[in-house]
């Protein structure tokens, strides 16, 4: 303000006492940024506000008048638009941008930010804008500024649409496929129970290769002080992890940069055959999700692991200690759920948080299956676990007495859709036949499906996971008030305090795409020679 006042006393516009007094600030060290930390509040919620307001009440909406006047108002947007889509269009094709990404960038590039604003102030007060024009430059940067989000919108949705479709489902992958996962934790705090998930479905030597990305997530705020600090401190793509975790000789760095050791297989009997790539999310919370997705688009990955949002930080007494990250995390979680091209599981975590894991001893996992896509991708993970030596899997299936079958049938493919109690039979059935004598299987048809699946939970399983919703509704509708809508009410169940569960619990939700070539799945008996006869060359 007293650059401002100084050089508004010499005949100079105050504006560029400020901008000077900007230009002299020293770039190094930690000056600039606890000088912003200091002024931004004032700044962005006092004098800000009222320049837009002073410049607002200064326009004169009147002043266009007539035909000429506003065909000049279109004229001008006409020419401020094209100007600078075009031309950052043309520049970033010629720079080998694709199409589609360079009109989006034209368009981005096309808005009106504060420097037009003050450019448009200055000309009024030295009288070389004249009331119509003033208020037909302010209009023109106004449209400007509105039509970006909407456009850039449109523009990116066909992309991500054709880009989501190209993601096969988990369980699509062939043997020969790659399986990829990207799993996001918020700190050092959510990796063992990564790697313990990891190492639990890893590649052996009949499935197929997995490709773990690990993806670091940091709140970025707008302040710009926050701004300011990401800058400073990025280092080859990876920020703020010395900052975050006492870098510098402090301990914190040290384990972080032991837990990422870990995950980069120098301890290569914890993870086996897996590849590991790290990645960094640095954004509001509010857009984080946009982030994962297109990561996942971009690398193609199967399944994103999401940490849930509640903490599980051990028990004093009977009680449950759970330290709460923030609704703003919880939200991260929902918004990927709606908008992931692909499928999504949440992990809530009840492990001792540490570095040093026990893979030696065996691991207990049930999969609870109510039935639907949900649970079939859950199914689809035991597959994988059930091939591990050191996994000892249980899969509980949750039926109503009239739909006790056995799995004396093969199966018939007919159009034109999936039927789900076909389709769920047929899942386990060959389930069962793939892993019989090593999986242990049961069946519950007790009427009370609340109390089984709570002592289920109290049964000193390391994990337990399940799908989102069970279908049928009515096996898994309850009186209960959900409280983690997220979860599904059985996750939910599963991941509340109070109730004596001490497993961890992944809750898995199948990405919905429609599908354009559905067929029927039916069940057929072995000793039915006609149907055997005329079985379709389809069958699986």
């Amino acid at each position: 303000m007293i650059s401002g006042f100084v050089t508004d006393l010499i005949g100079i516009h105050a504006i560029f006492g400020g901008f000077v007094f900007g230009l002299i600030i020293p770039k190094e060290g930690q000056f600039a940024a606890r000088l912003i930390e200091r002024i931004e509040d004032f700044v962005s919620g006092l004098l800000l506000p009222l320049y837009f307001a002073s410049s607002g009440l200064k326009t004169d909406v009147t002043k266009i008048n007539g035909a000429g006047s506003w065909g000049l108002l279109a004229l001008v947007i006409m020419a401020a638009c094209s100007g600078k889509i075009m031309g950052t269009f043309i520049v970033a094709v010629l720079c080998k941008i694709p199409a589609r990404e360079a009109l989006t960038l034209g368009f981005l590039m096309n808005t009106k930010g504060l420097v037009e604003l003050i450019v448009l102030n200055i000309g009024k007060e030295k009288k070389v804008l004249n009331d119509e024009a003033f208020a037909i430059l302010v209009l023109m940067a106004l449209f400007t500024t509105f039509i970006t989000t909407p456009s850039v919108m449109t523009i990116c949705k066909s992309d991500r649409d054709k880009l989501a479709n190209s993601i096969p489902k988990l369980q699509e992958i062939t043997n020969k496929d790659e399986t990829r996962i990207l799993a996001c934790i918020h700190g050092p705090t959510n990796i063992p129970s990564i790697i313990n998930f990891i190492e639990s479905i890893r590649a052996t030597g009949t499935l197929s290769h997995l490709k773990l990305y690990i993806m670091h997530l940091i709140e970025l705020s707008e302040r710009p002080s926050s701004i300011m600090l990401l800058q400073r401190l990025r280092k080859n793509g990876i920020p703020l992890i010395n900052h975050l975790y006492g870098g510098g000789g402090g301990g914190g760095g040290k384990f972080y940069d032991q837990v990422l050791d870990d995950i980069s297989f120098k301890n290569e009997c914890l993870l086996g055959l897996v590849t590991v790539r790290n990645k960094t999310a640095v954004s509001p919370l509010l857009t984080m999700h946009e982030d994962i997705c297109q990561m996942v688009q971009k690398k193609g990955v199967r399944m994103i692991i999401l940490p849930f949002h509640k903490q599980w930080r051990g028990i004093n007494g009977n009680e449950e200690i759970m330290e709460n990250m923030g609704h703003g995390w919880r939200g991260v979680n929902q918004r990927v759920l709606m908008h992931a091209p692909c499928s999504v599981g949440i992990l809530v975590n009840r492990e001792l948080s540490g570095v040093d894991i026990n893979i030696d001893s065996v691991k207990r996992v049930c999969i609870l299956f109510f039935g639907g896509a949900n649970d079939r991708v859950a199914l689809n993970l035991g597959w994988r676990m059930a091939q591990h030596p050191k996994i000892k899997v249980t899969l509980i299936r949750f039926v109503e007495q009239e739909d006790i079958k056995s799995c004396d049938h093969k199966l018939r493919v007919s159009p034109p859709k999936f039927k789900e109690k076909e389709l769920d039979d047929v899942t386990i059935c060959e389930f069962r036949r793939k892993f019989e004598g090593i999986v242990e299987y049961m069946e519950n048809v007790s009427g009370n499906t609340l109390e089984a699946v709570l002592t289920t939970g109290r049964s000193g399983y390391e994990l337990v996971v399940v799908g989102k919703v069970g279908w049928p509704p009515s096996m898994v509708a309850t009186d209960r008030q959900v409280e983690h809508e997220e979860l599904g009410p059985i996750g939910d169940l599963l991941a509340s305090p109070g109730q004596g569960i001490i497993s961890s619990v992944l809750v898995v939700q199948e990405h919905d795409n429609k599908h354009t070539e559905d067929v029927t799945v039916s069940l057929m008996p072995q000793n039915d020679e006609d149907a055997t006869a005329n079985e379709p060359s389809n069958a699986v």
